[in-house]
């Protein structure tokens, strides 16, 4: 091969899909360089505007835990009875500052739990599943939704190419070619934590969880033809919509589930349950209720406080902790960095980063952006003789799991009914309905009719023909017969 991909120093890359492992399904290493590279090479990409998720809303409210969860995790702000300070931020993914509200694609839905243990934050979407499976994919991804660098255009040729060719995308691109891609609101969305997380309780048992956030509101679509004329007459139709809807006293609520999995059920499980482009079929693990959030404060500064907000999945509280999921540990270390290059070194000092509900306490100092700073006789190292604080294991109770293996670049370990096209057409032939089916295929007709490069064509139709086949051959005949409308004019992914 003498086209091959490299460092930034011209080192010849192992893998351009694959991070580096202990074994298929264990930790990700740290000194995986050209993950590391890719990843703090892509987070400096734009400034100072978010990359991806640079157009969005969002608004304050309350948590209440109303379930008793002390059986799967001691974590303060889920135990019955507590209430906790929350902020949400909805957003699109791939547009910029200055997009539409109303284009097709997936909504950013990140949460904030000002709790007395520290900050805790789930980064997810309006999706319960994603378009791949390894971190070291996300720059690709998203270069390929974003804009061509001699035009400056978006190009469908570049998207569908990129998704037909990681075909673990099928899933994720169901949802959004589906109602899912267009909602009526903000407020008419539900969220998901998409990843799977873990759960530590007070002995010690640890449990793997799902969250969903159910809005009472309902989920409602939005039809493309109201989402174009919304595009060109209020391309900030959803963040109006919720800044006016909390400023009438029409305050939002989510219902809040888990779906909770017993740790030794993931060894054997039939689909990999830290492979996020699945889900957990409610029959297998149904939905438990832990509690509800309201959103009933809108910012009195947008910049400030959301704008300014930064989200990690990094910000997690006693009782919660990460899971093999590829993805998430590669954001665990990309989402922080990107606020570092974003906003500053010391963002998290700022108003709406820094904790509300506990103090902060350790030996980080100085660096740019630093106005909190302890007594001028306080040592600034660790141990000291002086009082200062020092870590406590027992306090902290982090998730953890086995992990025996060689280093090794590879894909997740497949259990039995794992697949990429299997989930994608079960969501197609039984939870869309009918008439969902036929502004699906409307929708994929006109993306194909946007299609230039006869091979990306071929495996466009390759591609839904493994969804489903039925819908493989309706495709075809529209195609064939010329019954092709113009691409979903809000754009995909935009």
């Amino acid at each position: 091969m003498t086209n091959f991909t490299t460092t930034q120093s011209g080192a010849p890359l192992a893998s351009d899909a694959h991070s580096l492992t202990t074994g298929p399904d264990g930790i990700t290493a740290l000194h995986d360089f050209a993950l590391v590279e890719k990843l703090a090479s892509f987070n400096r990409e734009r400034v100072p505007e978010r990359n991806p998720h640079a157009k969005g809303g969002g608004a304050f409210g309350e948590f209440e835990a109303t379930e008793d969860m002390s059986a799967y995790t001691r974590a303060a702000v889920f135990q019955q009875g507590a209430k906790s300070e929350m902020l949400l931020r909805f957003s699109s993914v791939a547009g910029e500052q200055g997009s539409p509200d109303t284009w097709r694609d997936v909504r950013g839905y990140a949460l904030r739990f000002y709790t007395t243990e520290g900050n805790y934050d789930i980064v997810g979407n309006n999706t319960p599943v994603f378009f791949i499976r390894d971190g070291i994919k996300f720059p690709d991804f998203i270069h390929s939704q974003k804009r061509l660098g001699g035009s400056a255009l978006r190009d469908a040729d570049m998207q569908w190419d990129f998704w037909t060719l990681s075909p673990e995308s099928a899933h994720q691109v169901t949802y959004v070619m589906g109602d899912r891609g267009l909602s009526k609101s903000w407020r008419h969305l539900n969220g998901y934590g998409s990843h799977t997380y873990q759960w530590i309780n007070s002995e010690g048992e640890r449990f793997w969880v799902q969250y969903h956030f159910k809005s009472r509101q309902g989920v409602e679509l939005m039809e493309a033809a109201e989402a174009e004329k919304l595009a060109g007459s209020d391309s900030d139709y959803y963040r109006r919509d919720l800044y006016e809807a909390i400023e009438r006293g029409e305050f939002p609520t989510w219902d809040v589930f888990v779906q909770i999995m017993p740790y030794e059920d993931a060894k054997t499980y039939r689909f990999n349950p830290f492979d996020i482009t699945k889900v957990w079929p409610h029959a297998d693990y149904p939905l438990q209720k832990v509690g509800h959030y309201t959103l009933n404060r809108n910012p009195q500064n947008f910049f400030a406080e959301i704008e300014q907000a930064a989200f990690s999945p990094s910000n997690l509280v006693p009782g919660i902790g990460i899971s093999p999921d590829k993805m998430l540990m590669a954001r665990v270390f990309s989402y922080p960095d990107a606020q570092r290059n974003r906003i500053g070194t010391n963002y998290n000092e700022l108003p709406v980063n820094r904790p509300h509900a506990t103090e902060v306490t350790n030996y980080q100092h100085e660096g740019q952006m630093r106005f909190n700073y302890p007594d001028a006789s306080a040592r600034v190292y660790t141990p000291n003789s002086f009082g200062g604080p020092a870590a406590d294991p027992a306090r902290a109770s982090e998730g953890r799991w086995e992990s025996d293996g060689e280093l090794v670049r590879a894909a997740q370990t497949l259990h039995s009914e794992d697949d990429d096209f299997g989930q994608a057409g079960t969501l197609y032939r039984e939870v869309f309905t009918e008439e969902s089916k036929a502004r699906f295929l409307q929708t994929l007709a006109g993306q194909y009719g946007a299609l230039t490069v006869p091979a990306i064509k071929d495996r466009f139709i390759w591609y839904w023909t493994s969804v489903d086949s039925g819908l493989g051959a309706k495709l075809i005949e529209a195609v064939k017969h010329g019954d092709i409308a113009s691409a979903d004019p809000v754009g995909v992914g935009e």
